[in-house]
């Protein structure tokens, strides 16, 4: 078989760059290049024909990059977080009629969506829940992506039985309890030193369960590319997260 034709959007940023190194080392992937801002998108598209295009860019850009990746026939692989629900069924829509693969994940570190799973399955059993991601200095977006489908998530477990939130009567500093999605706090930290962590704290009285995920390198977002990767240019499917690919949906 011949390898996967492969082409990154942000191939010089702090995970498009491992992202680029990694792909170069696998047999069964041809790296084909990246762009970056300023970069004749429309150009690389026409003169490199990726079969996946990755996405590790901003917000405003991602949905730019993954349009134009459907359009030249490749399947877009976005791992850029602060996209919409309609921004995603829109890149949806647009593979659906190209008749190619896609993907948009909040998190593709295989461990953040077993952690993510896990919680799930504890959803139901517990009457108060609260989130806390912790992020490198520099991310752009707050609550992290995965921070808030993890939020949304556990929210729909309990949808006829919502989590009780405890709001402070007195909070002398807003926002101390942090947002809310559906009864679930989430609180959000950006320090540097941080990569990617996050922590789901469940509770019941006397006893509490924590779920955690920690990174300690953005190599960590490797083996999930690489497996989205493989699986949306073997068939024509979109999928909502790498849990999607794993099998780990809890119906």
């Amino acid at each position: 078989m011949q390898p996967i034709k492969v082409g990154v959007a942000g191939y010089r940023g702090k995970v498009g760059s491992i992202l680029a190194a990694a792909l170069q080392s696998e047999p069964d992937i041809d790296f084909v290049g990246g762009v970056g801002r300023g970069d004749d998108l429309a150009a690389f598209l026409h003169e490199k024909r990726p079969q996946a295009f990755v996405d590790f860019t901003r917000p405003a850009e991602a949905m730019h990059n993954a349009l134009a990746a459907v359009a030249a026939g490749a399947a877009p692989v976005v791992g850029t977080t602060g996209l919409s629900s309609a921004d995603v069924d829109k890149l949806e829509t647009a593979c659906n009629a190209k008749h190619v693969g896609g993907i948009v994940a909040p998190n593709f570190a295989i461990g953040a969506v077993l952690m993510m799973h896990l919680a799930d399955i504890a959803a139901p059993l517990f009457d108060a829940v609260e989130v806390i991601e912790m992020h490198h200095a520099s991310k752009l977006d707050a609550p992290s992506g995965t921070a808030l489908s993890t939020a949304r998530r556990l929210a729909a477990r309990r949808k006829d039985n919502p989590f009780t939130h405890k709001k402070a009567e007195k909070e002398s500093l807003e926002g101390t309890r942090g947002g809310e999605e559906g009864g679930v706090a989430v609180h959000s930290v950006r320090l540097p030193g941080f990569v990617a962590d996050q922590e789901v704290i469940f509770g019941l009285p006397g006893q509490t369960l924590t779920i955690a995920h920690r990174t300690t390198s953005r190599e960590a977002y490797v083996p999930g590319v690489l497996l989205a990767i493989r699986k949306v240019t073997s068939e024509p499917r979109f999928y909502r997260g790498l849990d999607e690919i794993l099998g780990l949906r809890i119906d």
